[in-house]
């Protein structure tokens, strides 16, 4: 009897490797991955002992140590996979050199789609020496263009989880909200959650465009204070520094008292990136999130509420 089951095979998952993914946002990109069902192979180096790695495997995430200096050991570890995702993190052995060699080794095993590690502001309208950090995401992208693979670059403003504390914005103490330049200049905020649901999802989109960029929330000074009131209950103030003249000013005096070179997050590169977003330069013209209309985007009123 002729076989009419005309129904289509369902394909196999995809593997997907991450590199990075011991850190908090690697971390939450590969548990994306595997809520949606990819084969994830999390690239670590030799003798890392963070407490990640068992819950990753605990979590089904393959665990493979490679030297990143190693391209082909990386090759190897890459082979198969549908897409590469970095969110390797640090300076210009990381940025620059690390990821070369990551590039060169997906490139090698016939890897057709690289997102690196930028999750950052729009960087591509900033001038070159703003930025010390951004510069190198910058250099390494004009490197990622000239590979022959396929490169999508996921921006997503400012992480919203550092106004909690970590960014000198929302100020719990003293109940303000501190700027330079303009209270009405819009800032784009998204979490590190929502950057990794969208990152997972793209990783597994084989039709990404070259950037992709995405807000959680695209708020001005006068909207964290309005949340910070909602959140806390409390009435906050605003704080103008000064303007983003003077700001440029303490960015050079404190690079040159602490000048920190080896640190990723030295104090001054805070103020760079605050510097950047208060220009209003890399300010998202549109946004991305409605592409995976499953994500359910946090807003700056629910992390602040979320600290008390």
């Amino acid at each position: 009897m002729e076989n009419t089951d005309l129904t289509t095979p369902s394909a196999p998952p995809a593997t997907i490797v991450v590199a990075g993914a011991t850190g908090d946002l690697g971390f939450r990109i590969a548990q994306e991955l595997r809520k949606r069902g990819a084969i994830v192979r999390a690239l670590v180096r030799p003798g890392n002992t963070k407490p990640a790695i068992a819950s990753l495997r605990e979590q089904g995430v393959g665990i493979l140590e490679v030297d990143f200096n190693d391209v082909a050991a990386l090759t190897y570890a890459c082979a198969g996979a549908a897409c590469v995702v970095s969110a390797l993190s640090g300076l210009r052995e990381v940025i620059i050199d690390a990821q070369t060699h990551l590039l060169d080794a997906a490139v090698a095993a016939g890897v057709p789609r690289f997102i690196p590690s930028d999750f950052s502001i729009d960087f591509t309208k900033l001038p070159e020496g703003s930025n010390r950090n951004l510069d190198l995401r910058r250099e390494f992208g004009h490197r990622l263009d000239q590979a022959p693979i396929r490169a999508t670059s996921i921006l997503n403003g400012m992480f919203m989880d550092l106004l909690t504390g970590q960014a000198p914005v929302v100020l719990f103490k003293i109940r303000r909200v501190l700027y330079w330049g303009s209270a009405d200049q819009p800032l784009d905020f998204t979490t590190i959650a929502n950057t990794a649901a969208f990152t997972a999802a793209a990783a597994l989109d084989a039709t990404t465009p070259r950037y992709l960029r995405i807000a959680g929330e695209t708020a001005t000074i006068r909207d964290l204070q309005a949340a910070a009131n909602a959140a806390t209950g409390q009435r906050f103030g605003r704080l103008r520094a000064g303007g983003l003249w003077l700001l440029r000013l303490l960015i050079r005096v404190t690079r040159r008292l602490m000048p920190a070179p080896n640190d990723v997050f030295p104090p001054w590169q805070g103020m760079q990136y605050l510097h950047n977003m208060f220009t209003g330069l890399p300010k998202f013209a549109s946004l991305d999130n409605n592409r995976y209309p499953e994500i359910n985007w946090t807003s700056v009123r629910e992390v602040l509420a979320a600290r008390q």
